[in-house]
């Protein structure tokens, strides 16, 4: 019965071909918007790490001053260099990491004629790459004694090992930076985390850095730092001296079950409790603990921009799937007659709606492929938009079965209507009236 049906609905498309094409354009431009902007924020407001983002901790300490605080204020956003190296001193978590963005001015070593060059740099403790899982191309990171003495190592990325030496295996070899020289003891694979979630003060979607070396190496060398930085109290000759009241240093922490989550709240409020009584800390104790994904949220990382096209690009398909429901109505109004006869001759009012939504659904089919090249001319557009998020959008297989799917449901909502119309046609009155 169902290949008479698409029989029947090849045929009612070869007798009104352009009402037909005009349904189904109708359709797939509704889905092109959808689907276009629906890809772009499923992009941005994906699981960066998702078999691990629910053991990733972002850590808050408000140790700002008593001066501009306010009830129900959020705490600081970052911490202090003293806080943030008594944490990581502790080391209470199963893995934490200290960290900073910066620059650095790359001179290549084996290309003496190539002129210096400016790299993205993060500063970081020793468990930043199995925190994060930073995949390794060639060799690995540093350790915890690595960090105490303060050794010039340094991790690189495959983009910028292919630079300097022609995507060869680099450790051993020397990686100056500035005027100081450091030791490549691995290389990265190519990673871009999405969002940029563990500093989202350099930009939630921008590229990771190429650079990586301990923090307290940077600190020692006085290496230049970039991202937010928040001072109160006294001015201060050095922003990032040990006792300096500037919060710059991001500080987030592993706890791989529920129990460890709560003892590191209990430490967290006793670290605060401890500070305020000793005098650093004016603000009553909030310290926070973030789970990664909530962190996201409350740091609004989607764009609101991105928010409201989706919510516009829904209304635009509800618009889109009326307007196939008026032009779908207009042809069955058309085919009355025919209808009628289909009566006369023993066809039940189910059977004559089952034909006319096979008949949506078919047009709904096709209107999802149009939808997908469009889809894919919308994605192209999106692309050519210079913000860092812009390149991210893409079309995958879920996204790819998601629109074929979308647009099936979305036709035989369209098709519901119509087709209950044409089975309430009275047969004897159309022919009469043939």
């Amino acid at each position: 019965m169902l290949q008479h049906y698409l029989v029947l609905s090849w045929r009612s498309l070869r007798q009104h071909p352009a009402l037909s094409a005009l349904i189904m354009l109708t359709l797939a431009i509704g889905m092109a918007a959808c689907m276009t902007t629906l890809t772009l924020f499923q992009a941005l407001s994906g699981d960066p790490i998702p078999h691990k983002s629910a053991r990733l901790f972002n850590v808050q300490l408000d140790s700002g001053s008593a001066t501009d605080w306010r009830s129900g204020q959020p705490p600081t956003l970052q911490l202090t260099r003293f806080d943030g190296e008594a944490l990581l001193r502790e080391a209470r978590g199963v893995h934490q990491v200290l960290m900073s963005g910066g620059g650095s001015y790359v001179t290549p070593t084996e290309a003496p004629a190539q002129p210096p060059f400016y790299q993205r740099t993060r500063y970081a403790s020793a468990d930043f790459f199995a925190m994060f899982e930073a995949p390794f191309l060639h060799g690995q990171g540093w350790g915890a004694e690595q960090d105490q003495a303060q050794a010039r190592v340094a991790v690189i990325s495959s983009d910028l090992n292919q630079r300097l030496f022609g995507g060869a295996d680099s450790r051993g070899k020397t990686l100056r930076l500035g005027q100081h020289d450091f030791t490549i003891s691995g290389v990265l694979q190519p990673w871009r985390p999405t969002p940029h979630y563990f500093d989202l003060t350099l930009g939630a979607y921008n590229q990771p850095a190429d650079i990586y070396i301990p923090l307290s190496t940077a600190l020692a060398l006085r290496m230049s730092s970039a991202g937010n930085m928040h001072c109160w109290g006294d001015v201060v000759p050095d922003r990032r001296a040990l006792n300096a009241p500037c919060a710059w240093l991001q500080y987030w922490v592993q706890l791989d079950t529920p129990e460890q989550a709560r003892a590191y709240r209990q430490y967290l409020h006793d670290y605060s409790q401890h500070q305020r009584e000793a005098g650093r800390f004016e603000r009553p104790s909030n310290p926070r603990l973030w789970p990664l994904m909530q962190w996201l949220q409350v740091r609004e990382v989607v764009p609101v921009d991105v928010r409201l096209q989706l919510w516009l690009a829904f209304g635009f398909l509800l618009v889109c799937l009326a307007n196939a429901v008026g032009l779908q109505l207009a042809k069955c109004l058309r085919r009355s007659g025919e209808i009628g006869v289909r009566r006369a001759l023993g066809a039940t009012r189910g059977q004559v709606f089952a034909q006319f939504l096979v008949e949506s659904a078919s047009l709904g089919v096709a209107g999802g492929v149009l939808g997908l090249v469009l889809t894919w001319c919308g994605l192209a557009l999106v692309h050519m938009n210079p913000e860092p998020y812009a390149q991210l959008a893409r079309i995958d297989t879920p996204m790819l079965a998601t629109t074929l799917a979308l647009s099936l449901l979305a036709s035989l909502l369209a098709g519901v209507l119509p087709a209950w119309r044409a089975s309430q046609v009275a047969p004897a009155l159309q022919l009469k009236t043939q």
